[in-house]
C-alpha cells in the first residue's frame, strides 16, 4: 500500500477557540460601554463624577486599550486558533501554551484597566501601559509565537495558505514595534520615562501607533478574512496572484506611513514627505485586498442577501476599503491641514474600528459558535436586526463626527475682515456638543446590537453541546517533495515558514530603519536651542501629573506654522524645544486648546480655579474638575529617582542634583503658594496642584526667552 495515502487521526482544539470567543464577546461589551461613557462625558461633564478613576483622561485610554487589545486582540486569537489548525491540518502545537496564552492575555487586559484607571500611564497613545505590563505582553506574545510556529512546523499541509502569511507578518512586526517603542527606563515599580525624547519620541511613537493599526487591527484581520470569507461563501479566493501582491506590497509600504500623523509639526520635512508618499501608495495594495475579498463573492450575492453572516463580512470589507482610501487622503498635506486635531480623525478611526474590525468579528462569531456547539444559530432574524442596528449605529457615529471635524477646522481658521480670529476656542467646543450627542446615540445603537448578538449566541450555546476536541484526519506531510514544473515562483517561500518570517521582518524593518535612524544620528535633524533648559524638580513633578491625568487626550502641545495657529497660540513650535520631553506630548486631538504656549498667559490663580472648577473660568467648558489635586501631596520620595533616571537619559542635571532636588522643589512651590496667597487663595505648598501650575506656567517659555535674547542682541 502506498504510504502517502495513509491518513492520521487527530483532534482540533476547539476549547481554546471557544475561550477566546467568550473573551471577545465580554471585552467587546466592556470596551464599547466604556467608550460610550467617554462619549457622554464630552456632553455631560458631570459624568466624570469628580473622581480620579472616572475622569475622561483616564477613561479614554481604558476604552482604546479595551477595544484594541481586549476585543480585537481576543478576536484575532479566536480567528487564528480556529483557522490555523485547519489550514495546517494539525492540532495546536501545545495545549499548555494555548492556555498560558489565553490566561496571560486576560491578565494583561485586567492589569491594563486597573493601572490606567489608577493613573499609571506612559502618556503614549495606544502604548500607555507601563513597563511591567510591557514585559508581560512580550512574554505572552512570544508564547503565542512559539505555539503558532510550532503548529506550522508540524503541519500536514505543505503550502502555507495566504491567511498564514498575514499571521506570520503580524507576529514579527508587532513584536518589533512593541519592543522598539516600549524602550523605557523605570524609576519605580510602576513608572518609567520613555528612552526617547521630543521629536524622536514622536517619530517612534507614531511609527508604532500607525503600524499598531496596520499590524494589529489590519493584517491579522485580513488573514481572518482570507480564511473565513471563502469558507462562509463556499467560494475560492478570487485571485491567488492578487493575494501575493496584496501581502508583500502591504507589509512593505505600511511601515513607512507613520510620519503622516506628524505633518506640519516639528518633525523634519524629509520624514514628513516620506510618510506622505508611502501613504498615498498604500491605496493600491489596500484596495487590492478589498477587491480580492469582494470579488470572491461573485456569483454568491443571492446568498449575501439571505445570510446575515455574509452581510456583516461584506460591510466589514467595504469599511476596510473606505478607511484605507481615507487614510492616504488624510496624509496629503492640504487635507491634513483641515483634518488633523479635529473630530474628522475620530470619524475615520471609527469607520475602521466599528465597520472593519467590529463587523468582521461579529460575522465570524455568528458563524463559529454554532459550529463549535454543533447546532444552528438561535435566531437568524435577531442577527439581521443586529446587522441593521449596528450599521445605523456606525452612520450615526461617523457622519456627525465628519461634520464636526469640518466645522472645527473652519472655525479655528476663520478671520474677521479686520484680520482678527473670529471665534474663541471655547465657542468651537460648545458648537460640538450636539454632534457629540449624536455620536453617543450612534455608540448606543452599536452597543445595543452587540448586546443582541450576545443574547443570540448565549441561546445558541445553550441549545448545543461544545465539541472541544473535533475529530479530523489527514495524510502526513511527505518527507520528500518534488516541485512540479510550471508552479508559481511564490510556492518556494510558501513551503518555508521560518524563511517567510525572516523575509517579512526584513521587509517591514527597512522602512523603520530608514525613517528612524537618521533622526537619531544626524544632529541637524534636531537643532538645539540654547535657552531650552531641563525642567525644575517641581515642573517635572507637575509634568508627570499632567501625563497621569491624561491631559494629552484633549490638549496638544504643538503649534503648527499656520497663520490661524500662530495668531491663536503664539510662535510655531521648533524641534529643539522638546529635547527634554520624556515622553513627548504633542497630542493628536484638540478637544481643548493647544497648550504649547500657555506658560505666562494666565496668572497662577487662574490655573488654580480652572483646575478646581473649569466652568468658573471658562463658562461652557466640558473639561472635568480635578479636586484630588488639591488634596494629594506631591510624591517627593521618588524625586531623586526621577532625577537620576533623567540623567541616565542625557538630561544635563548637575552631578548630585538628586540629593538637593526636593529643596529646590519646595523653594519653587513656596513661591507659587505665596503668589496664590496674594490673590487670597490658601493652599499648602506640597499639594499636587502647585506642581501642575508650575508645569503649566513653564510651557513654551523657553522659546520666548530665546526670542527676547535675540531681540536684545539685535538692539
Amino acid at each position: 500500500m502506498d504510504n502517502t495515502l495513509q491518513t492520521e487521526k487527530f483532534y482540533y482544539d476547539n476549547k481554546i477557540v471557544k475561550w477566546f470567543a467568550y473573551a471577545t464577546i465580554l471585552w467587546g461589551l466592556v470596551g464599547m460601554l466604556v467608550g460610550l461613557l467617554a462619549a457622554l462625558q464630552l456632553v455631560f461633564p458631570v459624568l466624570n463624577l469628580n473622581t480620579a478613576a472616572t475622569s475622561f483622561g483616564r477613561v479614554r485610554p481604558v476604552h482604546t486599550n479595551a477595544v484594541i487589545f481586549a476585543f480585537v486582540g481576543n478576536g484575532i486569537f479566536m480567528g487564528v486558533y480556529y483557522s490555523l489548525q485547519r489550514l495546517c491540518k494539525a492540532r495546536m502545537f501545545s495545549d499548555a501554551l494555548s492556555k498560558l496564552h489565553f490566561w496571560g492575555w486576560q491578565l494583561i487586559i485586567v492589569c491594563a484597566a486597573v493601572s490606567l484607571l489608577a493613573g499609571y500611564t506612559t502618556g503614549k497613545e495606544y502604548a500607555e501601559l507601563e513597563w511591567p505590563i510591557d514585559i508581560l505582553i512580550t512574554l505572552v506574545w512570544v508564547t503565542f509565537g512559539i505555539n503558532m510556529f510550532g503548529t506550522i512546523i508540524k503541519r500536514r499541509e505543505r503550502h502555507l495558505y495566504v491567511a498564514i502569511w498575514f499571521y506570520i507578518a503580524t507576529f514579527v512586526t508587532v513584536a518589533m514595534l512593541h519592543i522598539v517603542n516600549s524602550w523605557e527606563i523605570p524609576f519605580t515599580w510602576m513608572k518609567s520615562y520613555s528612552w526617547y525624547a521630543g521629536v524622536q519620541d514622536a517619530l517612534v511613537q507614531w511609527w508604532y501607533g500607525h503600524n499598531a493599526v496596520a499590524f494589529f487591527l489590519t493584517t491579522p484581520y485580513l488573514g481572518v478574512m482570507y480564511y473565513f470569507l471563502p469558507k462562509i461563501a463556499n467560494r475560492p479566493v478570487y485571485s491567488y496572484r492578487l493575494s501575493i501582491i496584496h501581502f508583500w506590497a502591504l507589509i512593505f509600504l505600511y511601515i513607512w506611513a507613520g510620519p503622516h500623523h506628524l505633518l506640519y509639526t516639528a518633525l523634519p520635512d524629509w520624514a514628513q514627505s516620506l510618510g506622505t508618499v508611502f501613504s498615498v501608495m498604500l491605496i493600491a495594495p489596500s484596495w487590492g485586498g478589498m477587491l480580492n475579498g469582494l470579488l470572491t463573492l461573485r456569483g454568491a450575492w443571492d446568498k449575501v442577501r439571505e445570510d446575515p453572516v455574509l452581510k456583516f463580512i461584506v460591510v466589514a470589507v467595504t469599511a476596510y476599503g473606505m478607511a484605507t482610501f481615507e487614510g492616504p487622503m488624510l496624509s496629503l498635506k492640504n487635507v491634513n491641514a483641515i483634518s488633523h486635531f479635529t473630530d474628522w480623525t475620530i470619524a475615520h478611526v471609527h469607520v475602521g474600528a466599528l465597520g472593519w474590525n467590529g463587523f468582521l468579528t461579529f460575522g465570524v462569531l455568528y458563524w463559529l459558535i454554532p459550529r463549535i456547539f454543533k447546532t444552528n444559530l438561535f435566531s437568524q432574524k435577531l442577527a439581521n436586526w443586529h446587522f441593521w442596528i449596528g450599521t445605523l449605529g456606525i452612520v450615526f457615529y461617523a457622519v456627525p463626527m465628519y461634520w464636526a471635524g469640518f466645522m472645527q477646522s473652519l472655525a479655528w481658521k476663520e478671520f474677521t475682515p479686520e484680520g482678527q480670529l473670529k471665534y474663541q476656542f471655547l465657542e468651537t467646543v460648545t458648537q460640538m456638543r450636539p454632534f457629540y450627542m449624536m455620536r453617543s446615540i450612534g455608540g448606543t445603537l452599536y452597543l445595543l446590537g452587540a448586546i443582541m448578538m450576545t443574547y443570540n449566541l448565549i441561546k445558541t450555546i445553550r441549545a448545543g453541546k461544545a465539541v472541544n476536541d473535533e475529530a479530523a484526519e489527514a495524510a502526513p506531510l511527505a518527507k520528500t517533495y518534488v516541485e512540479h514544473s510550471g508552479s508559481h515562483w511564490h510556492r518556494w517561500i510558501e513551503r518555508r515558514p521560518m524563511q517567510m518570517m525572516v523575509l517579512s521582518l526584513i521587509v517591514v524593518g527597512i522602512g523603520g530603519l530608514i525613517e528612524i535612524v537618521p533622526t537619531f544620528l544626524v544632529k541637524s535633524n534636531i537643532p538645539t536651542i540654547s535657552s531650552v533648559k531641563p525642567y525644575t524638580p517641581l515642573e517635572l513633578q507637575g509634568r508627570d501629573i499632567y501625563v497621569r491625568e491624561g491631559c494629552y487626550t484633549c490638549h496638544s502641545q504643538m503649534v503648527r506654522p499656520f497663520r490661524s495657529e500662530v495668531a491663536r497660540y503664539g510662535e510655531y513650535s521648533k524641534a529643539g524645544e522638546f529635547v527634554y520631553d520624556h515622553p513627548f506630548q504633542w497630542g493628536s486631538k484638540r478637544t481643548g486648546p493647544d497648550l504649547a504656549r500657555i506658560g505666562g498667559k494666565y496668572p497662577n490663580s487662574w490655573h488654580f480655579n480652572h483646575m478646581y472648577e473649569p466652568s468658573s473660568m471658562s463658562p461652557g467648558s466640558i473639561m472635568p474638575s480635578y479636586p484630588w489635586l488639591f488634596e494629594n501631596d506631591i510624591d517627593t520620595a521618588v524625586m531623586g529617582a526621577k532625577i537620576r533616571a533623567m540623567q541616565t537619559l542625557g538630561v544635563p542635571y548637575p552631578e548630585g542634583f538628586d540629593k538637593v532636588a526636593n529643596v529646590e522643589l519646595m523653594k519653587q512651590a513656596e513661591s507659587i503658594k505665596q503668589n496664590l496667597a496674594g490673590d487670597k487663595i490658601e493652599i499648602k505648598s506640597n499639594r499636587e496642584i502647585i506642581a501642575l501650575i508650575a508645569y503649566l506656567q513653564r510651557m513654551g517659555t523657553d522659546i520666548k526667552l530665546e526670542q527676547k535674547a535675540t531681540t536684545a542682541s539685535n538692539n
